[in-house]
């Protein structure tokens, strides 16, 4: 979503630059080595000594695209096979909740944010994250440079299009916090996952995430110079940011499944293999971004690889490893949604478990792997016009 300096200045990330090409990226993918198509090989060979391999269901928060890389490249370079699992994904979309598809015993896993997911749990289900992969946020709300909107602040008596299905909630708690009641200062609209509407100046301000919608926006061509929008076109309110950091895509398991040893085992299982997979992603940029096309993305590759770029810097580096849960980030998280009064209480202490993630990160070492990315640097990605 976020192309370039303007929105993500503060962040403390690792700005993207707009470049005039993608050789520079590709030579410094070469360089950096990583895993290799041999290892990808000697993985897919390893998963034939199966006696049998368990059959699970992964259900992801949208369709196919980079922001679940992991997965895909996981399943496609073998690591899944190379674990004795039979590993199906599923797709999410409009009308397809991962915490409540997981809830309802459809999954045994599921991908999806923090504050949502204990929302859930808070309404009954024994939802428990295993892994929490996304380790920074990504969350924007993008005016017109003309609009007169700088601060969340400015959104009082605004039109403000945020996407819904629990992803209002980290936007809420900031507007709150902010001065800005959204049910009484501001006018809401639902805006499609795109951003059309901001397009049509018909939000004043609209959702969007600095891996994908920002993206959309700068891949546009402006009608009055036939030329592509540039980031002095917009402003990019970055809520990370404005204080309001909270934890994004991770990994849930129901907590009366984990309670079998066997099951247990499983997610372990997963784990390792899905860190694997995001670690090819983090080395191998392009060669991840062909298999996310090659599984049906509906945008195209100068996008995909805009996105994946993205979604690498809210993974690596990992300073405790890929998937710990920082529990500083987690307390935060909780905090924002307790102010806000989107929880009425905080989750209890086995809403998290750390100790999978930690079983699966020592059996990464162990066999070579980089677990935290400490040398990780995001490559020079171009904006091409469409996402093409």
């Amino acid at each position: 979503m976020s192309r370039n300096r303007a929105p993500l200045s503060r962040s403390g990330r690792r700005p993207i630059r707009v470049a005039a090409g993608l050789s520079a990226a590709m030579m410094l993918l070469s360089a950096c080595g990583g895993m290799s198509d041999s290892t990808s090989q000697a993985a897919a060979e390893a998963g034939k000594d199966c006696a049998s391999k368990t059959k699970v269901r992964v259900v992801l928060q949208w369709v196919a695209q980079a922001q679940f890389a992991g997965y895909y490249a996981a399943k496609e370079k073998g690591f899944y096979d190379k674990a004795c699992l039979d590993v199906t994904i599923q797709e999410g979309g409009v009308n397809i909740v991962p915490q409540q598809v997981l809830s309802a015993g459809n999954a045994e896993f599921a991908v999806s944010h923090v504050t949502k997911t204990m929302v859930t749990r808070e309404q009954g289900a024994d939802l428990v994250n295993i892994g929490q992969e996304f380790q920074r946020g990504a969350y924007l709300q993008v005016a017109w440079a003309d609009s007169g909107i700088k601060t969340l602040a400015d959104l009082k008596g605004k039109r403000v299009g945020s996407w819904g299905y629990g992803n209002e909630l980290t936007l809420f708690a900031a507007m709150r916090g902010s001065g800005v009641d959204p049910k009484k200062d501001a006018k809401i609209i639902q805006q499609p996952f795109d951003m059309s509407l901001l397009l049509k100046r018909e939000v004043d301000a609209a959702q969007a995430k600095t891996f994908n919608e920002y993206a959309q926006l700068l891949e546009t061509t402006n009608p009055k110079t036939g030329k592509l929008y540039q980031p002095s076109d917009f402003v990019a309110i970055n809520l990370q940011d404005a204080g309001y950091q909270t934890l994004e895509d991770g990994i849930y398991a129901k907590e009366s499944w984990l309670a079998k040893k066997e099951n247990q085992e499983t997610a372990a299982k997963f784990l390792k293999a899905t860190y694997e997979g995001w670690g090819y992603c983090r080395d191998e940029l392009a060669g991840c971004v062909d298999i996310v096309l090659k599984n049906g993305s509906a945008l195209g590759k100068g996008h995909q690889t805009w996105m994946l770029n993205e979604v690498n810097k809210l993974i690596w580096p990992a300073e405790k490893g890929v998937g710990m849960m920082d529990k500083a980030a987690w307390d935060q998280t909780i905090d924002i949604a307790m102010k806000a009064g989107v929880l009425k209480a905080r989750p209890p202490a086995g809403a998290y478990r750390t100790d999978l993630t930690k079983r699966a990160l020592e059996e990464l070492k162990a066999e070579g792997f980089d677990v935290t990315g400490e040398s990780y640097r995001p490559e020079t990605v171009t904006v091409t016009a469409g996402g093409k």
